[in-house]
């Protein structure tokens, strides 16, 4: 199961996500998600946890809990919303 972690330290690290999703169980992968153009965390991530029990049991007793400072938000991910590209270079323009 995957999960989001929003309102997360800009200090986090992915190694600290894994340690904190690990209480809960087998952690597949944690990813943080960096600003590219300046290289610093966007302050949210994503765990992906081995089993949908395991996911539910971590939303259950992380969401809400704060973590460096900070109330962290944890839910179940979402698919990402395709997005119309209608700003591309290669789009006509409508005068």
């Amino acid at each position: 199961m995957k999960l989001y972690v929003g309102n997360l330290p800009h200090a986090s690290t992915e190694q600290e996500l894994t340690d904190i999703f690990a209480a809960f169980g087998a952690v597949v992968s944690a990813k943080i998600i960096l600003d590219r153009d300046t290289g610093r965390s966007r302050g949210f991530g994503f765990v992906e946890m081995g089993s949908k029990e395991e996911g539910e049991k971590a939303i259950e007793e992380l969401n809400g809990k704060e973590v460096g400072g900070r109330t962290i938000v944890v839910n179940e991910a979402r698919q990402r919303e395709k997005r119309d590209n209608d700003r591309s270079f290669n789009s006509k323009r409508r005068f």
